[in-house]
């Protein structure tokens, strides 16, 4: 498997000496589910290409046997590629938080039972002598599309995940910006409304609205009006269906014009906008970023996010930002590990 991406990212002015012909970089994608490790070649001119990926089950099992499996992976690959161990100039790791990205250590993430205060960035470098950074899924997400997506070229830049969650990832001045103690970004419990979807343990939150959990929510909210009155709405016809609603199905009968789908999505996306204007007159990006949901239903949701951008932003602010979907895709996983490691090479 080989993928090429160009890089935007313009490391001339780091330290790390980005002008030799080839040099390797590793992603290490930890996850509640499944891990992965990528090896990626970067090229002088900033072409990075994914020369292997191998993924395996997280599983309920101690954090010291997934590390054991990650060290036996990376060792297979490098072997399979012919690669040594010394060409690697640095590895990322991608994971949950919470987490101290400064410490190098894995904090409790609620997807990962027992990784509790896991040295990981100490571990890796103990056992490669390779330089590691980890960061958590926001941040290397935005590392991704800054260096290789839709945030190309851009000195100030916000991604936002719209997926299960809501969170994003800072680059404020050409740097990733993760505040104090790793806890910037964390937008998805801004409160929105006195009441409504709960997203990160608060009724009404930026989460609860926009978030696959939270129109879930709203939706189902919507379907037990209707039902408690007598009817019913498209995406669930009976209380039978009420849990097998998901933002997905919401969207797909939205697109088949149930009224009570697109009310939900336009809702969904009226408080996307309220979101996106709090942060273009707070941070004054050129570009915002949003993945996973927004990205599949942009249609139904930017509509009336812009509607409300335009209404509620300072416009010298509103006019130098465009709000686009993310452009890495389903590969963006392996391309924010990867982001990573790129990033942690270049800094001093």
């Amino acid at each position: 498997m080989q993928e090429v991406l160009k890089t935007a990212f313009n490391y001339k002015s780091q330290t790390l000496n980005y002008t030799r012909a080839m040099e390797y970089v590793a992603g290490i994608d930890i996850g509640g589910t499944k891990c992965a490790v990528v090896l990626g070649r970067r090229a002088g001119n900033g072409e990075i290409t994914i020369l292997d990926k191998k993924a395996f089950p997280t599983g309920r099992r101690p954090y010291s046997e997934v590390l054991d499996e990650f060290f036996a992976t990376v060792e297979e690959i490098l072997s399979a590629q012919g690669v040594k161990v010394s060409q690697v100039v640095a590895f990322g790791i991608s994971c949950g938080g919470p987490l101290d990205s400064k410490r190098g250590v894995i904090m409790s993430p609620p997807n990962l039972l027992g990784w509790d205060d896991v040295p990981i960035v100490r571990l890796f470098e103990e056992r490669f002598g390779v330089k590691t950074g980890v960061q958590n899924d926001a941040n290397a997400c935005a590392l991704a599309e800054w260096q290789f997506g839709a945030g190309c070229g851009a000195q100030n830049m916000i991604f936002l995940t719209f997926g299960t969650g809501m969170g994003a990832g800072l680059i404020l001045d050409g740097r990733l910006y993760s505040g104090t103690n790793d806890m910037a970004g964390e937008v998805g419990h801004m409160a929105m409304r006195p009441f409504g979807p709960v997203g990160y343990g608060k009724a009404g939150s930026f989460e609860g609205f926009c978030s696959g959990g939270g129109i879930a929510q709203l939706a189902r909210s919507r379907a037990m009006e209707a039902l408690q009155m007598g009817g019913g709405v498209g995406y669930c016809p009976d209380p039978a269906s009420l849990d097998d609603i998901t933002a997905r199905s919401v969207a797909e009968a939205a697109r088949q014009g149930d009224p009570a789908a697109l009310e939900v999505y336009r809702t969904s996306g009226e408080l996307l906008g309220e979101g996106l204007s709090i942060l273009i007159d707070v941070l004054n990006p050129e570009t915002i970023v949003i993945g996973s949901i927004f990205a599949r239903a942009h249609d139904l949701l930017w509509p009336a996010a812009e509607s409300v951008i335009r209404r509620q932003s300072l416009s010298y602010a509103r006019e130098v930002c465009r709000v686009v979907p993310a452009g890495l895709g389903e590969q963006i996983g392996d391309y924010a590990a990867l982001s990573v490691a790129v990033y942690t090479a270049s800094q001093r």
